[in-house]
C-alpha cells in the first residue's frame, strides 16, 4: 500500500526555506517538546501527590507554606500562580481536610492568612522528602549539570517572553 503524498506543511517551500521560516520551525518544535516534557513530568509529580489525597496545587500550597511559613493568601497566590478565586477554594479545601487554617491580619482586617497546622506540618514533613525522590527521578532523563543548564535556559526563555508582553 502505498503512503499518502506528504502535505504542504513538510515540504519546502518553493525556493526554499528562508532563515524566517527556520526560526518559526524551531520555535514550534521547542514549544511541542516544553509542552510534552513538562506534561509528562508533571503527569508523574501528580500520580506522586495522588497517592496523598492531594492535587498538585493543594501540595504546592503545603509546600510553600512548610517552606516560608504563615504567608498572606495573595502571597501564597503569587508564589504558586493561581487566580484570587482558585487560591480561595484551593485554601477553603484545606481547611475542610484539617491542613490549614486561616488567621487574620493585623495589619489589615481583608487580608487572611495561610498557616499549616499540626496535623499539615505531620503530613508535609512525613511527604514532601519522598515527593522531591518522586522529582528527581521524573527529571533523571538529564544529568545533573544539564538539569542546572536547563533551569538557566528556561528562566531566560520565561524572562525574555515576559518583557515581549509587557511591550
Amino acid at each position: 500500500m502505498k503512503s499518502a503524498p506528504s502535505t504542504s506543511r513538510t515540504q519546502p517551500r518553493a525556493g526554499g526555506s528562508t532563515t524566517s521560516d527556520r526560526k518559526q520551525e524551531a520555535a514550534l518544535k521547542l514549544w511541542v517538546v516544553l509542552a510534552r516534557a513538562f506534561n509528562a513530568v508533571s503527569a508523574r509529580i501528580s500520580e506522586d501527590v495522588a497517592r496523598h489525597e492531594l492535587t498538585p496545587t493543594e501540595f504546592a500550597i503545603l509546600e510553600v507554606l512548610y517552606h516560608k511559613g504563615p504567608l498572606l493568601l495573595g502571597e501564597v497566590q503569587r508564589k504558586i500562580l493561581v487566580t484570587s478565586g482558585g487560591i480561595t477554594y484551593l485554601v477553603d479545601r484545606l481547611v475542610e481536610k484539617g491542613l490549614v487554617k486561616r488567621e487574620e491580619c493585623a495589619e489589615d482586617r481583608r487580608a487572611r492568612y495561610a498557616v499549616l497546622t499540626p496535623a499539615g506540618t505531620t503530613l508535609i514533613r512525613k511527604v514532601f522528602p519522598q515527593h522531591a525522590v518522586a522529582i528527581e527521578q521524573a527529571v533523571s532523563g538529564l544529568s545533573t549539570t544539564e538539569q542546572r543548564e536547563a533551569v538557566q535556559l528556561l528562566k531566560k526563555l520565561g524572562l525574555t517572553a515576559a518583557e515581549r508582553a509587557e511591550e
